[in-house]
């Protein structure tokens, strides 16, 4: 197993609400929204399969601090107070490189489940 790319430069935009990881290879912007909907805590992942939990109305969550954990991984505190998922260095570059494809499974699933990316909206379906 090859070792984790750690990012040479990580950035916080709190205004933009992202968080910016510069690879040798790559730049990466990864959205609050995006980082929180795919935290790996077990609150969102559950504790093994089947026990994942659908994280909805976070279109305005942002960031308030990003701390390192170890030599492994950061840790990230979002403004909802969520703060319990250790991103490991390869699970942000995997989240970087698959982030379309994870982002529109995401938006599949919202609308399967009939829930918004908006807390302040209620998704209503008109029958007839």
């Amino acid at each position: 197993m090859k070792p984790a790319i750690k990012p040479g430069k990580i950035r916080l935009d709190r205004a933009d609400k992202s968080l910016q990881l510069v690879y040798p290879d790559r730049e990466c912007t990864l959205p609050a929204e995006y980082l929180r909907v795919y935290s790996p805590s077990a609150e969102v992942r559950g504790h093994g399969p089947g026990q994942e939990q659908l994280v909805h109305g976070k279109i305005n969550v942002g960031i308030e601090s990003v701390t390192t954990a170890g030599r492994y991984a950061l840790q990230i505190l979002f403004d909802d107070g969520h703060d319990s998922g250790i991103y490991t260095w390869a699970y942000l570059r995997e989240l970087c490189e698959k982030q379309e494809e994870y982002w529109q499974d995401y938006l599949r699933r919202l609308q399967e489940a009939g829930r918004g990316r908006d807390p302040d909206e209620s998704p209503v379906r008109i029958i007839g």
